[in-house]
């Protein structure tokens, strides 16, 4: 492979042709969807997708080094920019139909998803999420509570999205080949969620708690809530559970009361 992986970018460039075929079977791209691919690398998924004849396909490459042969491959098929996603703007996105792709890197896998949960925007909509985790993040976004995985990650992901395990993928499929296994996961827009007045709130109640995840509920709940003990009787928790012990139904309920005390 002509192009040097930049270790500083996380950069490990998918190269099995078999997983590639797969993650396009996953996706289930015709021709009335808009895709987004988010770090297309050397462009071996890229290739893929263009065969599925999306009607608008964008790619987002924050190296400088990759944009030209991107360019000089796609150009007739694709949007090529070069840009940090996590600095993108959403807005600027279709709304309807979009399927957003993502072999991640694992040093900013976390902050992608939540970036993307985290817009607020009414009408945007999109069909389905097929992203690349290290497996050991995509092991704490599926996890349930009274697991060890479970966890702010898991809270958060599951506040809009369902997700569901594909496969494993194994570092022999990669260039240079990372030294853990990585796990595809699709995720899928849920139809009803709870409205908060800004995510952030989810994300500060749930690093209270998950600070110190061994301690029991009665300390974070005194940190959050003047009248701790009321909440606690409203919503009948038991104060020497732990985090972990909490499922996310209530930590939703927590972030509303929590929101409306902050007016």
């Amino acid at each position: 492979m002509d192009v040097i992986p930049k270790k500083s970018l996380g950069q490990n460039f998918l190269i099995d042709k078999n997983v590639i075929k797969k993650i396009c079977e996953v996706g289930n791209i015709n021709k009335q969807d808009n895709v987004l691919e988010i770090g297309p690398g050397t462009g071996k998924l890229t290739e893929a997708i263009i065969l599925k004849k999306p009607q608008k396909f964008i790619v987002i490459e924050k190296d400088k080094s990759l944009i030209k042969n991107l360019n000089e491959k796609f150009r007739r098929n694709a949007v090529v920019i070069n840009e940090d996603f996590l600095k993108y703007d959403l807005s600027s996105l279709s709304n309807k139909n979009l399927i957003i792709f993502g072999n991640l890197p694992y040093n900013i896998s976390s902050k992608i998803l939540t970036k993307i949960i985290s817009y607020n925007k009414k009408d945007f909509l999109f069909k389905r999420l097929i992203f690349m985790f290290q497996k050991e993040v995509a092991e704490r976004i599926l996890a349930k509570d009274n697991t060890k995985n479970y966890g702010r990650l898991s809270i958060f992901s599951s506040w809009k999205l369902n997700a569901r395990k594909i496969m494993d993928i194994d570092p022999s499929c990669f260039y240079p080949k990372p030294k853990v296994t990585s796990t595809l996961l699709i995720f899928e827009p849920k139809s009803n969620y709870v409205e908060f007045e800004n995510s952030r709130n989810l994300e500060h109640i749930t690093n209270i708690f998950f600070n110190k995840r061994r301690k029991m509920i009665k300390k974070p709940l005194d940190i959050l809530f003047n009248n701790s003990k009321n909440i606690v009787d409203e919503l009948k928790l038991d104060v020497k559970l732990r985090p972990q012990n909490l499922d996310k139904d209530t930590f939703y309920k927590l972030c509303l009361i929590y929101e409306k005390l902050i007016k």
